[in-house]
């Protein structure tokens, strides 16, 4: 494939994980250790040939490894988490954190504890490179190549699908979640809103996005908070709210899982830099309460609603 072919980075990563189905497994598997067809079919009430398909792709994508054993005299295979997934663990938490502030649930999320000071606690982004914490959006400045946006938006696998069982499921994320990360064009308009566009035609001729879809997806951020009119009327303007500003931490995990783990063609990468060290942003998680840096192995989940006081450490690897 040439580089005029080939997505860049990030639309290699948005192909590999926006999708509402592909990112409940990677959860499932974190927090529930979940590595077998069954239980993923059971856990998330999907039917066998999407998860079939989602598990192909999860596979194909080097984000789980297939792995045979026997049970009962058969030979079975169970999945597990790649090197690759498991440097989303952060991503995945900042997902929880957001959807804590900002998402109104009918059943309590569950509560993360971290291990190193025992405290029932949040997280803040901060910057690995300088320690400061906590870090914002408008805290940050962030630089595209020329070609950034052109490969980004890569055609995907299947067509969107919405999932009815979320509200009753006390451990899933919620539509909010996916509509801005769930969906490949959701995920690069409000890419664009941190780099700074804020009319219609902007967003429509540096995207590329047939005008019907950007109407769809500028409407829904709307209604769900995450952007604000500005001058309204024939030439609208846009504004991140602060709900949409805050999903930044999820923005810049992306970004930099993606640029560390697939290689694009030259000039398509986002350069996010930290005002206050001058250095290039590396975000990195910090314990509300204690204030240190937390690592995937220093923190457990407590689901008291489905899973009773129970611990559940994040996964990694067999």
């Amino acid at each position: 494939m040439s580089d005029a072919e080939r997505p860049s980075a990030i639309g290699q990563a948005l192909l590999a994980i926006s999708d509402q189905w592909t990112l409940l497994i990677l959860q499932r598997a974190f927090l529930l250790h979940t590595r077998r067809f069954a239980d993923w079919r059971d856990q998330l009430g999907m039917s066998e040939s999407v998860l079939a398909n989602r598990l192909k792709e999860l596979v194909a994508g080097e984000l789980l490894r297939p792995e045979p054993y026997r049970e009962a005299g058969r030979a079975r295979t169970e999945y597990l988490l790649t090197e690759r997934a498991i440097e989303l663990w952060p991503m995945l938490v900042e997902i929880w954190s957001w959807e804590r502030r900002w998402v109104p649930r009918r059943h309590s999320l569950p509560e993360l504890v971290h291990e190193t000071c025992g405290s029932r606690t949040d997280v803040e982004l901060g910057c690995a490179s300088c320690g400061r914490a906590p870090v914002t959006a408008r805290d940050t400045e962030t630089v595209r190549a020329a070609a950034t946006f052109a490969q980004v938006t890569v055609p995907r696998h299947h067509r969107r699908t919405v999932r009815g069982e979320a509200e009753r499921d006390p451990l899933s994320y919620l539509p909010d979640t996916f509509e801005l990360l769930g969906d490949r064009w959701s995920t690069v308009i409000l890419a664009a809103a941190f780099l700074g566009m804020r009319r219609f035609a902007d967003f429509q001729s540096e995207l590329g996005v047939a005008p019907s879809v950007l109407s769809n997806r500028l409407r829904r951020f709307t209604e769900l908070g995450v952007l604000a009119v500005e001058e309204p009327g024939a030439r609208p303007r846009y504004r991140l709210t602060g709900k949409g500003l805050d999903f930044f931490g999820i923005f810049a995990f992306v970004v930099e899982w993606a640029q560390a783990w697939y290689t694009g063609p030259p000039n398509t990468d986002l350069r996010v830099t930290h005002r206050a060290c001058g250095q290039p942003f590396r975000p990195c998680l910090r314990c509300r309460s204690c204030g240190r840096a937390i690592s995937r192995t220093e923190v457990h989940f407590v689901v008291p609603e489905v899973l009773p006081e129970r611990r559940l450490p994040l996964a990694g690897t067999a």
